[in-house]
């Protein structure tokens, strides 16, 4: 038995959108062949992370591990920059495509 004293908080509440929450192309979201770029770029970092397990685990040397995690560093950081690459031409041409000039309004002179 618990008595409540005072006003109870109000219930919370979580509105999403059509899409599930996510930003679409046309609300200027990123396009699919950026977000798939860079899920790759998070599962080089992730393996990337997983080196030193590899290396206590016996199938991957020391020298190995320092190769690979150059490797897998330089492959993340320019699949990200493709991801923001593709996003912003995509961008540009859509900005182009409407009419403006991709910074807001119309006839801006950007």
């Amino acid at each position: 038995m618990s008595a409540h004293h005072g006003p109870r908080p109000a219930p919370v509440t979580v509105s999403l959108s059509a899409s599930g929450g996510a930003r679409t192309p046309e609300d200027g979201g990123p396009p699919l062949r950026s977000k798939v770029t860079a899920a790759l770029a998070v599962v080089a970092c992730a393996a990337c992370c997983a080196l030193p397990l590899l290396v206590g685990a016996g199938l991957l040397t020391g020298a190995g591990a320092a190769w690979a995690e150059q490797t897998l560093l330089a492959v993340a950081g320019s699949l990200v920059a493709a991801a923001a690459g593709m996003w912003w031409l995509y961008r540009r041409r859509t900005a182009r495509a409407r009419g403006g000039c991709g910074c807001g309004g119309n006839g801006c002179g950007c």
